[in-house]
């Protein structure tokens, strides 16, 4: 059965790789992007939005529903990356991770959820990382690994609203995305056991499957060999 596919972010690497799976299957893909890096492909419909503003996002979300009705699965793959040790990272550094990486989120969210109510029922899809859940990996990126931590517990929330609502988020936590930038950044990597955009795709296409229906486990780890 058709439906109807929000993914934020669209024309990142993870972004372009869902769109394209999705597509592929013959789903109705709705895609938001900042001012400028709208993907303007055909059977896709673009928005431009900044999630980062809750009344853009409202009143972006508000359009998506006039012209779709429903949005039955939402995947948000917006987010930032920064460096640095608790020694190094002032708040600023933090408050920047957070409204990235928490914010852009959370707004879409508390504007979809709303509608997966009113419809009866819905997936949520969050990107997470590997350092909120490892300390020792996380103590290198410390601003990153908090805004991500705060994805993982919207998760925790989400679950237990919806679970009577038949709206189930899952968090999926990539290692190292097999991405031209993290080739540049790391060359001498063993790009084998990183996990590709389209691996990842595939991933989530299931999630959001028939067969994937039935899943409730929060937290999907997409680690390859990394």
């Amino acid at each position: 059965m058709k439906k109807n596919i929000l993914i934020t972010g669209a024309s990142g690497n993870l972004g372009q790789a869902l769109v394209a799976k999705f597509m592929k299957q013959g789903d109705q893909v709705i895609a938001t992007d900042s001012p400028g890096r709208i993907m303007h492909q055909e059977g896709v419909s673009g928005y431009e939005a900044d999630l980062a503003s809750e009344k853009s996002v409202q009143e972006v979300v508000a359009r998506i529903i006039q012209q779709h009705s429903t949005i039955d699965a939402v995947i948000l793959t917006v987010g930032g990356f920064a460096m640095g040790s608790l020694m190094e990272t002032n708040l600023e550094s933090v408050k920047k991770m957070i409204t990235l990486n928490f914010d852009t989120a959370y707004n879409v969210v508390q504007a979809v959820f709303p509608l997966m109510v009113k419809q009866g029922g819905g997936r949520i899809v969050l990107v997470g990382a590997r350092p909120a859940l490892l300390a020792s990996a996380g103590k290198a990126m410390i601003a990153y690994a908090l805004s991500k931590s705060l994805v993982f517990k919207l998760s925790e929330l989400i679950n237990a609203e919806g679970k009577d609502k038949n709206i189930v988020c899952t968090v999926i936590v990539p290692s190292t995305i097999d991405t031209p930038a993290n080739r540049k950044a790391m060359p001498d990597a063993s790009f084998s056991d990183w996990v590709t955009p389209a691996q990842i795709a595939e991933s989530v296409a299931f999630l959001l499957s028939e067969a994937g229906n039935p899943l409730r486990e929060p937290i999907l780890k997409l680690y390859g060999n990394a």
